[in-house]
């Protein structure tokens, strides 16, 4: 009843506020996973800008992982006539029903960040290159490292495609060092929260870890807390975002790398082919695309500001 009553009250809010579009209006619903995070927020106001710069008015909605909120918010870009759903989804099979729904209603949907089992359903679906950037950071890893040691890998939600992506990615770099030693891996969900938690606990049957990579910055930040309360802060650290928070980590010498995904541009790129597909019918780009990602460490900490170069 609780989840029933809190869609509701969104689906009100929506109408209540916004409103409907008027006749030469051309609207673009923007769903994302949670603007309270700072990289989803960074989507939502790249998206957001980039619409309004083309001249599309907006609503920006947040699905908090919960499916069934997103297809609730998808309903409303269905009754609004929305000309495209621009969407960070909620579940990479669960999400599929959504948006085909969506579809038949003549509404096209451009994915960024989370890719669906499916295709020829979403218009576009364009992503960080995750195994490459994993690469990217299990080498940065390993090097840190010393080639050596006991380490704890927090990986992402299980239901997240890009969760077993960069596990993947960073387990084929490091498995082929005989001296590196996984002593735990274990879900936090993406989460800053859990990830303290997670490691506190992990900490106590493996005290003489030398490394912790993170599925992301918001599970690092977690994990330099939860290692700093266990006064082990020369344990590495590495995540994968970009976050400014993580950028600060590191400059501050908590945090030793992460890796941007450029998750702006992507949101922006999602926009411009909507508008494209909206004026022509087509994108004139394949359905799948990937944007490739950069190695942050101390020495360029500096070029990099809110998902992108300075």
């Amino acid at each position: 009843m609780t989840k029933i009553l809190t869609v509701f009250l969104a689906l009100l809010f929506v109408f209540g506020l916004t409103g409907c579009p008027g006749p030469t209006e051309k609207l673009m619903v923007i769903i994302m996973p949670d603007n309270a995070n700072p990289f989803f927020k960074a989507e939502a106001d790249a998206a957001d800008a980039k619409a309004k710069e083309l001249g599309y008015t907006t609503i920006v909605l947040d699905h908090q992982d919960d499916v069934t909120k997103q297809a609730a918010y998808i309903d409303t870009a269905i009754s609004k006539k929305a000309s495209a759903i621009i969407l960070d989804n909620a579940g990479a099979d669960a999400s599929i029903s959504a948006i085909q729904k969506a579809a038949d209603a003549g509404i096209p949907s451009f994915l960024i960040d989370r890719e669906i089992n499916k295709t020829g359903l979403a218009k576009s679906q364009i992503i960080s290159n995750n195994y490459q950037g994993a690469t990217l950071g299990a080498e940065e890893f390993v090097k840190l490292m010393g080639e050596k040691g006991k380490y704890i890998e927090l990986v992402g939600k299980e239901s997240d495609t890009n969760a077993g992506i960069r596990s993947s990615g960073y387990h084929d770099v490091i498995d082929k060092y005989k001296d590196m030693k996984m002593v735990a891996r274990q879900s936090a969900n993406w989460s800053q929260d859990e990830a303290f938690t997670v490691l506190e606990s992990l900490l106590q049957s493996n005290p003489d870890i030398q490394g912790v990579i993170c599925g992301n910055d918001t599970m690092a930040l977690g994990a330099q807390a939860a290692l700093d309360t266990a006064g082990k802060g020369d344990v590495i650290c590495v995540g994968f975002d970009g976050s400014d928070d993580v950028i600060d980590s590191i400059k501050a010498g908590k945090i030793d790398a992460t890796v941007l995904q450029p998750c702006t541009r992507g949101a922006e790129m999602a926009v411009e082919q909507a508008d494209a597909y909206i004026k022509t019918g087509k994108t004139g780009l394949p359905e799948k695309q990937s944007v490739d990602c950069q190695l942050i460490t101390p020495k360029n900490a500096d070029k990099f500001h809110l998902f992108g170069p300075k």
